[in-house]
């Protein structure tokens, strides 16, 4: 069977005044939706590769055919970035860090803060499009890193706790220009809940 889109855990208006209505509902029914539609597309005529989760294309990209590893990489990609980041969101979210995944951000950045301004430092660097993410590797150890366009953590063996799209369809209709104010915005609607599931598995 085909991919479909997850179904967004919350409405197009549920993050305001961080992330604005219309920018959730066009980024969600269009932007998602395309990547969604490209992978289908890329995989037609290998319907065994549907067996497979998204994960698990990605995570071995070298094994697709070369036809279409590019295009998985790239829809693949931006379909899989797009259903975790609705989840590692929430409305009233934001706050401080909890649980375990707590302490070990004290551990590896000294403290939430400072890892926020890496993160936001790391965030405001991005040339052009891509994400940036904190990543757990297979040791369980934390760091922060920067991804262009659509290229996938979990391709390098990085497990998302968090991440922010910056591409500019993410924010430029409430933002323009100014993408660190979007960056900041974010962490009012951080799940914590969401990073400390994905931090403990």
């Amino acid at each position: 069977m085909a991919y479909t889109l997850p179904e967004l855990p919350y409405s197009y208006d549920a993050l305001e005044p961080h992330m604005d209505a219309r920018t959730m509902e066009i980024h969600y029914s269009k932007h998602h939706q395309g990547y969604l539609d490209k992978l289908n597309a890329a995989l037609a005529g290998y319907e065994e590769l549907f067996d497979k989760s998204i994960e698990e294309l990605l995570k071995d990209l070298s094994s697709l055919p070369e036809q279409i590893r590019g295009k998985v990489k790239n829809a693949g990609g931006g379909y899989y970035h797009h259903s975790i980041w609705w989840q590692m969101m929430k409305p009233n979210g934001g706050g401080d860090p909890t649980g375990d995944l707590v302490e070990k951000i004290n551990e590896v950045f000294g403290s939430f803060e400072k890892m926020k301004e890496e993160f936001n430092a790391a965030a405001g660097s991005v040339f052009g499009s891509g994400w940036t993410w904190l990543v757990k590797d297979k040791e369980g150890n934390l760091s922060i890193i920067s991804t262009a366009n659509q290229d996938s953590p979990i391709s390098d063996g990085y497990m998302p706790l968090l991440g922010i799209d910056v591409w500019e369809h993410a924010y430029y209709l409430k933002y323009q220009n100014r993408r660190p104010e979007f960056i900041e915005a974010f962490w009012n609607v951080v799940n914590w809940d969401y990073a400390n599931e994905i931090y403990s598995k």
